[in-house]
């Protein structure tokens, strides 16, 4: 046990000599605190078992503001994926309704034209036929073609 308790103690004190032969050890003990220290262990001491104690907590406290950092970067990122996705979605839904309402207005402008170009050129050719041929002298009654045009069969009278 003695033999053991020698082994240690050698072990002890070459890792005490390597830190203390360490550049940044003897700089930090040729310095005011260092000095402060030497001349106060037990401030020493509570000093090291503070800095200990505080570092697991630290570290937790350290470990929670990366992770949340990295989740709100994900959920900006998600959120506005999702905002992107629901407003292109919306987009493409109102963009599709005013198609087909544009093809239903654009049908109902058609047949609306049609039928009124159809009931124009039906009031308004034979009126405007029968004061010409009035105003020359004969009825427009006696000419089929002017009622019916399909009666006329391409001859021109």
């Amino acid at each position: 046990m003695a033999k053991e308790m020698q082994d240690l103690q050698k072990q002890w004190y070459s890792m005490m000599q390597t830190i203390h032969s360490n550049s940044n050890v003897v700089a930090f003990m040729n310095s005011r605190v260092g000095q402060y220290l030497d001349d106060h262990p037990f401030v020493a001491l509570s000093l090291l078992v503070f800095v200990a104690v505080s570092a697991v907590p630290v570290a937790f406290f350290l470990t929670f503001v990366v992770a949340t950092a990295i989740i709100a970067c994900f959920g900006v990122i998600i959120m506005e994926g999702v905002v992107i996705s629901v407003g292109g979605v919306t987009l493409l839904c109102a963009l599709c309704g005013l198609g087909v309402l544009s093809l239903a207005v654009s049908g109902v402008l058609s047949v609306g034209y049609v039928a009124l170009s159809t009931l124009i050129n039906y009031w308004y050719t034979p009126r405007c036929l029968l004061k010409k041929q009035e105003a020359k002298g004969s009825s427009v009654l006696n000419h089929p073609s002017v009622l019916d045009p399909s009666a006329s069969n391409g001859k021109m009278e």
